[in-house]
């Protein structure tokens, strides 16, 4: 999956990190930490991409879809790569450094994620899997940002529903690089489900909801949030039912509509907790 550098994916990142955003409860300081932990998950999405594109560059040559990128195409020098990794890593550290101490720990091990991601396509037919552990991982780091420390009884069933999400919307969406998969040598979760694609990605779907149904029900979220939990169910429902896994182009459209998810999600977060 190779669509970190599009306005698309950027936009469903941001709608993950709201999502977590309107679990955090009250603190004497939410806006302030709220804004560092934004910021912070800002970079830390951009750095792995970068890292993503960098390890995988030769890969990204072979495909179709995205050898006019900046890496693939050679409008970036390896120079240039590296020093807008190391700005990015500085960047991110600085930042990182003005959360409490149980969060720059948590979010320093993110990075052990970020950096071995690349290599799961490699060794691996689940990266999708290990992408998904890796960007969710903002639903830990967001909630420790105000509080100090975990809740698990809330967090995990989020962290668990997102990474569960993940595997829906890229294991459809990474049926479009499937045939270039072949010839490089990569792995994905689309060559590993082959024709059981829609099985397998129902099942992650109904995982999803319910990681998602019982964090709200542990976080005392109000009624109107299984209200648009439900909403969300049947787009989700829907997507996995309706896309054509033999067409690429139905597979992106898919992919896209994962906005109104997310965005329903929020929005019965949001709800939720105002009406509890």
């Amino acid at each position: 999956m190779y669509v970190s550098r599009g306005s698309l994916w950027k936009n469903l990142s941001v709608l993950g990190t709201e999502v977590r955003l309107a679990y955090i409860p009250p603190s004497p300081d939410p806006v302030y930490s709220i804004a560092i932990y934004g910021i912070f998950w800002f970079f830390f999405l951009f750095l792995a991409f970068a890292i993503q594109n960098n390890d995988l560059s030769f890969y990204l040559t072979q495909v179709e879809r995205t050898k006019s990128r900046p890496i693939a195409s050679g409008a970036l020098t390896p120079f240039q790569r590296i020093s807008f990794l190391g700005i990015q890593l500085l960047l991110g550290l600085g930042i990182l450094l003005q959360l409490n101490n149980y969060s720059i720990v948590l979010g320093a091990s993110s990075l052990l994620l970020v950096f071995t991601y690349p290599l799961m396509k490699r060794i691996t037919f689940w990266p999708q899997a290990f992408l998904g552990l890796t960007f969710n991982w903002g639903a830990l780091l967001g909630w420790s940002a105000i509080r100090g420390s975990l809740d698990p009884a809330i967090v995990l069933p989020l962290y668990l529903s997102g990474v569960c999400w993940t595997l829906v919307y890229l294991s459809v969406t990474c049926i479009q690089d499937k045939e270039d998969d072949k010839i490089v040598g990569v792995k994905s979760t689309a060559l590993r489900f082959g024709d059981s694609t829609k099985i397998w990605v129902s099942g992650f779907g109904i995982a999803c909801i319910s990681g998602l149904a019982l964090s709200g029900f542990n976080a005392n979220l109000g009624l109107p949030y299984y209200v648009f939990l439900a909403a969300a169910s049947g787009q989700l429902a829907w997507q996995i039912w309706a896309v054509d896994i033999y067409s690429s182009s139905d597979c992106r459209r898919k992919f896209v509509s994962n906005k109104w998810f997310g965005a329903l999600v929020f929005g019965g977060i949001l709800m939720g907790r105002l009406s509890s």
